[in-house]
C-alpha cells in the first residue's frame, strides 16, 4: 500500500490453519488471587507466585515479576478486584481511588495499565448499588473478560500481521519480548510470528538481547525454543551489521503506547533499531492492540518515560559490572517517530501513514 492508505477490516481476521503455540500461563485469576509466572527467574526456573493484595500486585508489576503492556494491564485489572474485596457503595468508590492510584503508578509508560484500571472503574460506577459479594463477583468477571479479550486480540492481530510477511522462508528481527509472556497469551510481535507459522510459512527469528533487562535473550528465546521456532540471539549492537548483510525480511516489535500521530514508545533500543532498519530499507512493523493506542496523547513527546533503578545497568544477575559510584541513566523506553514505522498492526486491521487518520479509524470504528 502506498502512503496515505490504511487497511481496515470489518470482518474477522484471516484464520490460521493450525495452533502450534505452547501454552504459557503468564497471568491468571486463581483461587481468589492473581497467579503470575515470575519472569525474573526465566529461563532458569519456572516459578509461579500468587498475590492476594492489590499492593502486592502493584509491587510485582513494578519489580517486573510480570511485564509487557498487555500483561500488566490484565494484572492491574485483577489487582482492582483484590483491592475492592468486601467493599460496596461509596466505600468501594473511595477505596477505588486509592487502589487505582497505586496501580497506575507502578509503571506509567504502558497505557494498557491505566486503560484497564479505568475500565474497571467504569464497571464499578455502573454497579455501585450491588452488595459487596455481588460487586466483587462482577468486578472479577470483568477482569477475566479483559484477560480473554487480550488473547482474542492477540490472535486476530497475529493473523493480520502474518499477511504482511511476504517472504517464505522469512527471517524476522525483533527487540525485547512481545510474546505470550508480555500478554495474557499468544503475544503481539511474537503473535505475528506464530500466526505466520500456523499459516504454513517458514519463519525464523533474530532476537536482540535487549539490555539492560535482557528480555530478548532470556524471554523471547525461551518462548520460541518452547514453540520450536528457530531463533538466534544477538547483542543489541549487532543489529546494524545483521541488517546490512541482508536477509532480514522485516523488523517486528511490540509497544507500550502509541500516540495519536503514530509515534511509538517501546523498550529502550527500539528507536536506533528503527533508524537502522530505515537505512537498509527493511520494513518496521509495530504490533499494537487497540488498548495500547492512546488517541488522547498527541505525539510521543507527551508519553511519560519511566526511569528504572541504576542496578539494572550496573549489575547482571546480582554481580556488579561497573565501578562503584558511577552515574547511571536508565530510561526503560524510547520513542520511535512515526515516519520510521512502516505499519501498525492491530486486531482490527493494519494502519499505515498518515496515522492520525488511520489509527483513529481503527480505534473508534
Amino acid at each position: 500500500m502506498g502512503r496515505g492508505v490504511y487497511c481496515k477490516r470489518s470482518g474477522p481476521a484471516p484464520q490460521a490453519r493450525n495452533n502450534f503455540a505452547v501454552a504459557i500461563n503468564t497471568v491468571q485469576w486463581r483461587s481468589g488471587g492473581v497467579r503470575m509466572l515470575d519472569q525474573r527467574l526465566l529461563p532458569g526456573r519456572e516459578v509461579y507466585r500468587v498475590y492476594r493484595d492489590y499492593r502486592a500486585v502493584a509491587g510485582a508489576i513494578r519489580a517486573m515479576v510480570i511485564r509487557g503492556a498487555p500483561a500488566i494491564g490484565v494484572a492491574a485489572a485483577m489487582g482492582v478486584v483484590l483491592g475492592l474485596k468486601g467493599a460496596a457503595g461509596e466505600r468501594a468508590r473511595a477505596r477505588f481511588a486509592i487502589v487505582a492510584q497505586t496501580l497506575k503508578a507502578a509503571r506509567p509508560t504502558a497505557v494498557n495499565l491505566a486503560w484497564a484500571v479505568e475500565r474497571m472503574g467504569r464497571v464499578l460506577e455502573q454497579h455501585l448499588s450491588l452488595n459487596a459479594p455481588a460487586l466483587f463477583a462482577r468486578l472479577r468477571d470483568e477482569a477475566i473478560a479483559i484477560y480473554e479479550e487480550d488473547i482474542a486480540a492477540n490472535r486476530a492481530l497475529g493473523a493480520f500481521g502474518a499477511a504482511l510477511i511476504e517472504d517464505n522462508p522469512a527471517q524476522i528481527l525483533t527487540h525485547c519480548n512481545a510474546g505470550a509472556l508480555a500478554t495474557a497469551g499468544y503475544g503481539t510481535a511474537l503473535g505475528i510470528v506464530r500466526a505466520a507459522r500456523e499459516a504454513g510459512k517458514q519463519v525464523s527469528v533474530i532476537a536482540d538481547e535487549t539490555r539492560p533487562f535482557l528480555q530478548g535473550a532470556r524471554l523471547t528465546a525461551w518462548e520460541l525454543k518452547k514453540d520450536r521456532i528457530p531463533v538466534t540471539v544477538i547483542a543489541d549492537n549487532m543489529a546494524g551489521t545483521v541488517l546490512a548483510r541482508g536477509g532480514v525480511s522485516c523488523v517486528i516489535v511490540g509497544t507500550d503506547r502509541v500516540a495519536a500521530n503514530g509515534d511509538v514508545a517501546n523498550k529502550i533500543g527500539t528507536y536506533p533499531l528503527a533508524v537502522m532498519a530505515h537505512r537498509h530499507g527493511v520494513p518496521l512493523y509495530v504490533a499494537a492492540p487497540l488498548s495500547s493506542i492512546d488517541l488522547h496523547c498527541p505525539t510521543g513527546a507527551q508519553i511519560p518515560i519511566e526511569e528504572r533503578a541504576a542496578s539494572e545497568v550496573t549489575q547482571i544477575a546480582g554481580k556488579r559490572i561497573t565501578p562503584a559510584g558511577v552515574r547511571v541513566f536508565n530510561p526503560a523506553f524510547d520513542v520511535t517517530p512515526a515516519e520510521l514505522v512502516t505499519a501498525i498492526v492491530t486486531e482490527r486491521g493494519v494502519a499505515r501513514p498518515p496515522y492520525q487518520q488511520s489509527l483513529a479509524a481503527l480505534k473508534v470504528g
